[in-house]
């Protein structure tokens, strides 16, 4: 159900239904802030990615990744933000599908909750329609994401008088389960961790990995647009050809590294293994770990049924590139994450140049407590740069160097560093330990309830 009430005067205006959005709007309205919605997938606007107009839609992956509040930077800033109430995090609970250590969801379950629960809010109107303009007065916070749409894109631009900065994102594959051939894959999680069969594995010998190699190297891509062709790739989201293309082992140490997988048929390492991630809920589509592409349709399908496995795979979704823009975050945002030229507005999510579901969410979190604070008359300071969300945070709002601004996801040497020497080994998890004490006093200092 959506809401298309105009019946109150909104204190907020959040342009952008995806995760960051959401994310602030529920913060917003949990501390009794009136937010109006707008999301244009649903009236009218599509993006080239999106695959339906449901709010907080899983566009790449269905991962969160690591879940691991002890060693991990990610799973850490899951941690911190279910502490500080995060709508994301919840919806994620409810939606859970197995993954190993990671945390993944069933895609439709997680957006269908997510929106459910903000329709039901008292204080949330949710307006499917485009914005093509950045407002001259009135809180608003911008979360449009990677995916802007082009008019609110240059409107942007000029806003700013900044070059948008741009990278591409691919999408990884989605295959029907009951098309996998399971005499040759099997389950496991590398290592056994989680519940040990958390992924469906499919091993290549020596043979079979180089000629797969040479098939990906070989392969038609699709075509750059004359405006594409300058825009660099996000290391973190590399398209599988493109890593085949930088050398023979690449993804043997990568997305296809067989470490930790012992094959029941052998009782050994592979030479490599492909591993897929269950999708929804059902545990009838699995999709494709790491192997994001921008092969075209007819190459992708070719190839990869030549995995060992997957020779008559069918698929639910093919791979695709889509082209994500951000802003010079370090230069144009003040540390509230306001624009300095125009401080009634603020940035949240991926176009501030933070990568990853959970980041986009964690900033819109943030945004969403410090606009809460500045209509009440007061400020949040920003979470220690010894926590997750704050490390992330002093990253885009001023750290990063903004000449070589690229996009980045939380880890670990974006954090304050320890103050004492501590062993390589213990480094990790004494590093979460003092996140968890900041956090905790910095939510006492700044009298903030989860």
């Amino acid at each position: 159900m959506t809401k298309k009430s105009n019946n109150f005067e909104h204190q907020v205006h959040i342009i952008g239904g995806g995760l960051a959005g959401t994310e602030a709007a529920w913060q917003l309205a949990n501390r009794g802030i009136k937010v109006r919605l707008s999301e244009m997938r649903g009236g009218g606007g599509m993006t080239p990615a999106h695959q339906g107009d449901g709010l907080a839609e899983l566009v790449c992956s269905n991962s969160f990744r690591s879940d691991d509040a002890e060693n991990n930077a990610v799973g850490l800033i899951h941690q911190e933000m279910r502490k500080l109430n995060s709508i994301i995090m919840t919806c994620a609970e409810v939606a859970k599908v197995p993954a190993g250590s990671a945390l993944a969801v069933d895609r439709a379950i997680f957006s269908k909750e997510v929106e459910d629960r903000l329709a039901a809010h008292e204080n949330i109107s949710i307006m499917r329609e485009q914005v093509d303009v950045l407002p001259n007065e009135g809180h608003t916070i911008v979360a449009t994401g990677p995916l802007t749409a082009m008019a609110l894109a240059e409107h942007i631009i000029e806003r700013t008088n900044q070059k948008s900065l741009a990278f591409f994102d691919a999408i990884a594959p989605i295959i029907y389960k009951d098309s996998i051939n399971f005499d040759i894959a099997w389950y496991q999680s590398r290592w056994d961790k989680g519940d040990g069969k958390d992924y469906i594995n499919c091993p290549m010998d020596e043979a079979q990995y180089l000629a797969f190699h040479e098939a990906l190297t070989m392969s038609e891509t699709a075509d750059f647009k004359e405006w594409e062709k300058d825009t660099p790739y996000f290391e973190g989201c590399m398209p599988i050809e493109v890593m085949a293309s930088r050398g023979l082992d690449t993804l043997r140490f990568g997305p296809m590294k067989p470490v930790g997988l012992d094959n029941p048929a052998t009782g050994r390492w592979a030479h490599a293994v492909v591993q897929l991630r269950q999708d929804n809920k059902q545990g009838t589509i699995w999709n494709m770990v790491g192997f994001q592409t921008k092969l075209k349709y007819g190459a992708q399908t070719e190839v990869l049924r030549m995995i060992p496995g997957l020779e008559n795979a069918e698929f639910a979704r093919l791979g695709g590139l889509h082209r994500n823009t951000f802003i010079c975050a370090p230069k144009l945002l003040d540390r509230q994450l306001r624009l300095k030229s125009a401080p009634h507005i603020r940035f949240a999510g991926q176009i501030t140049g933070c990568e990853g579901y959970v980041e986009s969410s964690a900033i819109g979190l943030f945004a969403g407590i410090s606009t809460a604070a500045e209509i009440a008359g007061c400020c949040v300071d920003l979470p220690p740069s010894t926590t997750a969300l704050g490390a992330l945070l002093s990253h885009i709002t001023g750290d990063a160097d903004a000449k070589s601004y690229q996009p980045m996801n939380v880890n670990f040497g974006l954090f304050q560093p320890l103050e004492k020497h501590v062993h390589k080994k213990e480094r990790k998890a004494a590093m979460t330990a003092r996140a968890r004490k900041a956090l905790e006093g910095w939510m006492n200092t700044q009298k903030i309830t989860g």
